[in-house]
This record gives structure tokens, sequence and C-alpha cells, in this order.
């Protein structure tokens, strides 16, 4: 009975990474499409170069 208690919460603990892994995966690739957006959108200055979009 212990056994089959132990692959049961094995099982639910894989799943549950699994799940917040492929959740990390899709944040990642969309702050990555954000990032990428905002080398496209960034305004120019006064002098025609063009400015940094982030603050760093």
């Amino acid at each position: 009975m212990a056994a089959v208690l132990l692959v049961l919460l094995l099982a639910l603990i894989l799943f549950g990474a699994g799940f917040a892994l492929k959740i990390l995966w899709v944040f990642a690739v969309a702050v990555l499409i954000i990032w990428l957006l905002g080398f496209l959108v960034r305004s120019t200055t006064a002098a025609g170069t063009r400015s940094r979009w982030y603050r760093w």
C-alpha cells in the first residue's frame, strides 16, 4: 500500500513540475518576443539616433 501511495505521490510531483516548466517556457518566449519588439519600436532622439528602450 505504501508503495502505491509513493508512486502516486511521485507522479503528482512530476506532473506538477512538468506543468510549471511548461508555463515557464511560455513565459520565457513571451518575454523574448517583447524584448525583440522593443528594438523595432524604440523612438529616435533629436539627433536622429535611436535611443535605448530600457533603463539599465
